[in-house]
């Protein structure tokens, strides 16, 4: 009985999501963040989430203030996720908290929580994997595959994302404005 009954919340969860990304192509913040919200995502004032969003769980995923999720981004929330306020996070990124163990017999999945501090920017098609925390104020490079967590005010790139680089405004305080109208 059990098992029957995780089957049909697994279902359930399925068909939400399914119409989540039909809710997606919308061309209106308001409504798209209306059937967001229903879902159980966390959306601060003045966030916005552009046309083509994929989630997982959404009722794991917290989004701060003024905060930009770009076009087609992937947002995982079999684990928690939580985005920070004046988050810019460009079209296509992936940000992932569950993976499979590569070292089980059984090939199991591994959850772990993604945290993404204030005025970090994440660059066009960058992938996040499970249990990294990116410092306030850091930069992830386009492409980038952050396996580890990146210290706040650091610049990373790369496969697998490295520094290369600080970001070096120390009072960070701006705000990232309103998103393109039918994005």
């Amino acid at each position: 009985m059990d098992r029957i009954i995780r089957r049909i919340n697994t279902v359930l969860l399925e068909f939400e999501i399914m119409l989540l990304h039909i809710v997606g192509i919308i061309p209106s913040h308001c409504i798209r963040r209306f059937f967001y919200r229903l879902a159980g995502i966390k959306i601060g004032r003045g966030s916005t989430i552009h046309t083509g969003a994929r989630f997982y769980n959404p009722a794991n995923i917290e989004i701060g203030e003024d905060s930009i999720i770009g076009e087609g981004a992937v947002l995982d929330g079999r684990d928690k996720l939580i985005i920070g306020n004046h988050v810019d996070i460009a079209s296509e990124v992936m940000i992932y908290n569950s993976e499979h163990d590569l070292a089980s017999n059984d090939f199991h999945a591994i959850t772990g929580k993604v945290a993404i501090g204030d005025y970090v920017f994440i660059g066009p098609r960058a992938i996040i994997l499970p249990g990294v925390t990116i410092g306030k104020g850091a930069v992830v490079g386009a492409g980038a595959v952050v396996t580890k967590n990146v210290d706040e005010g650091s610049i990373v790139g790369g496969v697998p994302a490295k520094p290369i680089g600080l970001r070096n405004i120390k009072d960070l305080n701006y705000k990232l404005g309103r998103a393109a109208w039918f994005r």
